[in-house]
């Protein structure tokens, strides 16, 4: 016996097990097995297959390329000064972030000098000379402090600043002074180019008419590859109102998405369009330089307010391979075996004759014995 062991114990090494087929009479698991095998073979075309296609491989990540113009004239100001592309477009030559100015507030011939500060500004109120230190700049303001209290108006006074003279107007006019520019119009060239099957597509209808783009406005339903937008159409798609996002400015994020199938006709790859409000309240200072007669430095100061749009491009693009499609169709196999391990686990341990199918399951095949062993 004690010989038997390092035996036996190779013996069960090397034994093998095969599986052994036994039909159940049992309603409550065979119900339980063909619902597992209906939800994989649902979960298998229906979402993996259909929703997902699987069976394609995919490029998520394209290389995209935006190019910009605005269009559109606007009178605005006491002087009724004419506003087109060149001024009211930043930067000029548009790519994936533009600004329309819609609002401004102009100050002009500006002189390097000294004069008050503004009252606007809490830290250059003063009473008296000590009040405002030499040398010190102003906090939020427009200069350094020269070191003397002088008068800004009847009521009050304020700290006299070296820098540009007048100080910076900050009277907001009641309402968008470029009040036109919701009918300007905003052109979009897209151009979005799947490397991994060497596709391009672009955002733009293939046609041989001059008109065509001087005249047509996006319509998802009528003119789908027309790239021009009217800027009033965009801002309610972002659920605002032009004159209240124009006088103060804001920004619009402009999405466009790509879900190519290249299973598919080619026509079918068409953008889809989306606008947010990502921001309120956009604004920022430029200002153009000259000399006078007594070459003097000067410049007119604008403060600008308009709509920044923020133009992203995403996509992702399928074709049908043979690696994710056999990947797939083996995952739903898996789950059929899967199915069948469950049932058999409800079936020998939860159910109320586990015992009995326990014995019918599993089973020793032993070979006969030699005739010498049975003589013997």
């Amino acid at each position: 016996m004690a010989g038997a062991g390092p035996e036996s114990a190779l013996g069960g090494l090397l034994d093998y097990k095969t599986a052994k087929f036994a039909l159940t009479r049992n309603r409550r698991v065979g119900l339980l097995h063909r619902l597992l095998q209906l939800g994989v073979l649902g979960y298998l075309f229906g979402w993996v297959l259909l929703v997902r296609k699987g069976y394609q491989d995919t490029d998520s990540a394209p290389r995209a390329a935006v190019v910009t113009k605005l269009k559109g004239a606007a009178v605005a100001g006491t002087a009724r000064r004419l506003w087109d592309a060149a001024d009211y477009a930043r930067p000029p030559q548009g790519e994936d972030v533009i600004f329309l100015v819609t609002n401004f507030i102009a100050t002009a011939q500006q002189a390097q000098g000294t004069c008050p500060e503004s009252a606007a500004v809490l830290d250059a109120m003063c009473s008296e000379d000590a009040d405002c230190p030499m040398g010190n700049p102003v906090a939020r303001g427009n200069g350094i402090k020269t070191g003397k209290c002088v008068m800004f108006n009847t009521t009050h006074s304020t700290c006299e600043i070296y820098g540009w003279c007048p100080v910076e107007n900050s009277t907001l006019p009641r309402k968008p002074l470029l009040a036109e520019a919701e009918n300007f119009t905003l052109f979009i060239k897209n151009t979005i180019h799947f490397t991994k099957f060497n596709f391009s597509k672009c955002n733009t209808l293939q046609t041989n008419d001059p008109t065509y783009f001087k005249t047509c406005l996006y319509d998802s339903f009528f003119s789908p590859s027309c790239p021009v937008f009217r800027v009033r159409d965009m801002v309610e798609a972002a659920g605002e109102t032009f004159g209240d996002l124009a006088l103060l400015g804001g920004s619009i994020g402009v999405h466009i998405e790509w879900d190519c199938d290249l299973d598919q006709p080619v026509a079918q790859c068409q953008p889809q369009y989306s606008f947010s409000l990502q921001d309120r309240n956009y604004n920022f200072r430029t200002a153009s330089y000259y000399w006078d007669s007594q070459r003097q430095l000067h410049r007119n100061l604008l403060k600008l307010y308009g709509i920044r749009f923020d133009i992203s491009v995403h996509g992702q693009a399928g074709k049908f391979s043979i690696i994710p499609a056999a990947v797939s169709f083996g995952t739903g196999i898996a789950f059929f075996g899967a199915a069948t391990v469950l049932c058999d686990l409800v079936l020998l341990y939860l159910d109320a004759k586990a015992e009995f199918y326990w014995k019918e399951k599993f089973e020793e095949a032993k070979p006969p014995k030699c005739k010498t062993e049975a003589a013997a």
